[in-house]
């Protein structure tokens, strides 16, 4: 390994590290080089979803008063990392070495950055499929990249939407356990039409009142992401081992917030839903199990009724 290289995926081992627990956790499952590249994956992931909402590996979102430029800086820079140019920053500089290692669809890294355009521009879903598309844009298409790191070969349609549908379920339970968060930050993700039918004042979710109404809708979101999860672990069949025990273990830990937010019901945005090293690490167990039976049954065939990725994907 060079030393450049080495160093971008320092870099990017520590990125993880401070980002996210549980994807660091889940990432010491995989093999030496697919683990570095995810972890590449993850700093860009990570670095663009900073740069856009004006935080330092997550936590709180801040309002921003340059949205678009900041879009345009990630649009910038990630191309000319792209391009194989040298952009002085290791998340954006690993994005360009990930893509001299494994093909990376120009069209997906544009989907990516497309999702931090529609919160750029202050966009809102009015209705379920608006709902989904922004979910494929945030995640759906990072699970797609996420697959291809893997090893999956760009024309195993099959496999990416599963991936896809991992990224989709992670995300349906990301929207579901901040609700609140996103409501103080002026957004909201929850769609129009549910809101309407729901009797629900957009410009007050967190009314204590709408409790109840807030619950169902979590609830619902809940049941989504578990119909995605399930289809998921449907595409770690075409994996390695090593892969498979990882994507297995990921898709419990995440699978898990959403269970809890609809368990708690009304009380789901009391205190922020968080999964215990104790239970990250039953996942682990479980993620085993679950990749070594994973060739024992025929895979069925995805369910006609989930969202379907674009197939420029």
């Amino acid at each position: 390994m060079s030393a450049a290289r080495a160093g971008l995926v320092e870099a990017a081992r520590v990125s993880i590290a401070r980002g996210s627990k549980s994807f660091a956790l889940a990432s010491r499952l995989f093999g030496t080089e697919t683990r570095e590249r995810v972890w590449m994956l993850y700093a860009w992931c990570r670095a663009c979803d900073d740069l856009a909402d004006g935080q330092d590996h997550g936590g709180a979102m801040e309002r921003v008063d340059d949205a678009q430029a900041r879009v345009d800086q990630i649009r910038r820079m990630t191309a000319a990392a792209l391009a194989g140019e040298t952009t002085g920053n290791a998340a954006f500089d690993a994005i360009g070495q990930l893509s001299r290692e494994v093909a990376l669809p120009r069209a997906l890294t544009d989907d990516v950055i497309a999702g931090f355009q529609l919160d750029a521009d202050g966009w809102q879903p009015r209705t379920e499929s608006d709902l989904m598309q922004y979910c494929y844009h945030v995640a759906g298409a990072v699970g797609c990249l996420m697959a291809l790191v893997m090893g999956v070969p760009a024309n195993a349609d099959d496999t990416l939407d599963r991936a896809c549908d991992l990224g989709l379920a992670f995300q349906l339970a990301n929207i579901a356990r901040d609700v609140a968060e996103d409501a103080r930050a002026d957004r909201c993700y929850l769609p129009a039409d549910w809101l309407a039918d729901a009797g629900i004042d957009t410009d007050a979710i967190m009314d204590p009142a709408h409790r109840p109404a807030l619950a169902a809708l979590g609830a619902r979101l809940a049941d989504m992401a578990a119909a995605f999860e399930a289809s998921a672990r449907c595409g770690t069949a075409a994996l390695p081992f090593r892969s498979a025990w990882a994507v297995s273990a990921a898709a419990t830990i995440y699978g898990d917030i959403a269970r809890e937010v609809r368990r708690r019901g009304s009380a789901a945005w009391d205190r922020r839903v968080v999964t215990s090293r104790g239970a990250k690490i039953a996942a682990l167990g479980g993620g085993l199990w679950q990749a070594s039976r994973r060739h024992t049954a025929a895979t069925p065939p995805r369910a006609g009724g989930l969202w379907t990725r674009p197939r420029h994907a």
